[in-house]
């Protein structure tokens, strides 16, 4: 096997810290074609769908591939905007910021970059450019709070996959969950008081995450537990009683059951339990996109205010918001911490030296 190096490479070369953010991914573009490349990445992956492969591949390129890409194509139109997609360009403002943080404590030694699971720009292509400009010690924060295998689990099969073509490994931190983190906490409390004090407070805050078939919680996956965790304890930032808040699941896909309570059935049932004006915050995504702008925003207020609701209103995610650079900077700062940096310039003047005496000008 022909081990990947990097052409420009220099033994002389500065160390330097890398810090990947990652986040699922998104389509090209809002079309057909684009939706068909991206949802046979996602949907290929055995973390994400637990079934066995020549059922699944029968099922995915039999059915699913031929019927989901046009309608999904039509949903992403509806949040699409100038900038893309509200995924990717977070994404990309969240890198921008920690960037600016890091510069100011370390100069260029820090190098922050973001990359998608699936689409575009790929883990692969971010890592080939770090550590080709002298990244030897990297940090992988996965933007998903709570930890599954589907999601943090399948960032760091990539990761190991990547790893296996390459030369050079760098030293590796890989952050596998933040859901209890004081600074994430305390960022979506004062997002929700934000959005309190221009909209007033409604009878019941919805907590809603992206959920996951049950029998990944019956087989040990803990991001069940991580979401009611992480819905206790902004709650209790928030001095909300157990009657303010619900804890529930969204995005199901297929027959099975996955955990509950559905979000959608949860919206349709309270007007009739005499809850008619709701709030609903998804801590579990970290920037807007497709499954909060349009099936929160959009899909499921309709189906509360069909069902006798009188007032619905989502809450915008962290995305970029300084609260949430905040709490990201700190938790990547822990991770770095005990990392130096080579900075013996005479050496490497040194190392240069012997280099060029013994074997050429590479």
């Amino acid at each position: 096997m022909d081990y990947r190096g990097y052409p420009n490479f220099a033994h002389e070369q500065t160390d330097r810290i890398g810090v990947l953010i990652t986040n699922l991914g998104t389509p090209d573009a809002p079309d057909t074609p684009s939706l068909r490349r991206y949802l046979k990445e996602f949907l290929s992956d055995p973390r994400v769908v637990e079934v066995p492969r020549v059922l699944w591949w029968l099922i995915l390129n039999g059915v699913i591939l031929r019927i989901r890409p046009k309608r999904s194509a039509a949903a992403y139109r509806t949040v699409w905007t100038e900038r893309g997609s509200p995924l990717l360009f977070h994404t990309a403002d969240q890198a921008e910021q920690l960037q600016q943080r890091f510069a100011q404590q370390y100069g260029d030694d820090v190098v922050v970059r973001y990359a998608m699971r699936y689409g575009s720009p790929s883990m692969a292509q971010v890592l080939d450019d770090m550590l080709a400009s002298g990244v030897r010690k990297l940090v992988l924060l996965p933007l998903y709070p709570q930890y599954s295998a589907a999601t943090t689990g399948s960032t760091f099969d990539a990761l190991a996959k990547d790893f296996t073509s390459r030369r050079w490994l760098p030293d590796l931190r890989f952050i596998s969950h933040y859901h209890d983190d004081a600074g994430y906490i305390q960022a979506c409390a004062e997002q929700i008081k934000t959005f309190w004090a221009e909209h007033g407070q409604a009878d019941k805050l919805i907590f809603s995450y992206h959920g996951v078939p049950l029998k990944y919680l019956e087989k040990g996956d803990p991001y069940h537990c991580e979401c009611h965790k992480t819905s206790r304890l902004i709650a209790e930032a928030l001095g909300l009683n157990k009657d303010q808040y619900l804890t529930t699941f969204q995005s199901r896909f297929g027959r099975e059951e996955w955990l509950k309570p559905y979000t959608d059935e949860t919206l349709q049932k309270l007007p009739n339990l005499g809850c008619k004006n709701v709030q609903v915050f998804c801590p579990g995504f970290s920037a807007d996109c497709l499954e909060t702008i349009e099936e929160i925003g959009e899909e499921n207020r309709e189906y509360f205010m069909a069902a006798g609701g009188e007032s619905y209103a989502y809450i915008p995610a962290l995305n970029a918001t300084a609260k949430h650079i905040d709490a990201l900077h700190a938790i990547v700062q822990r991770e770095i911490q005990g990392w130096e940096l080579q900075r013996d310039s005479e050496l490497t003047a040194k190392l240069a030296k012997h280099r060029e005496e013994n074997y050429g000008t590479l």
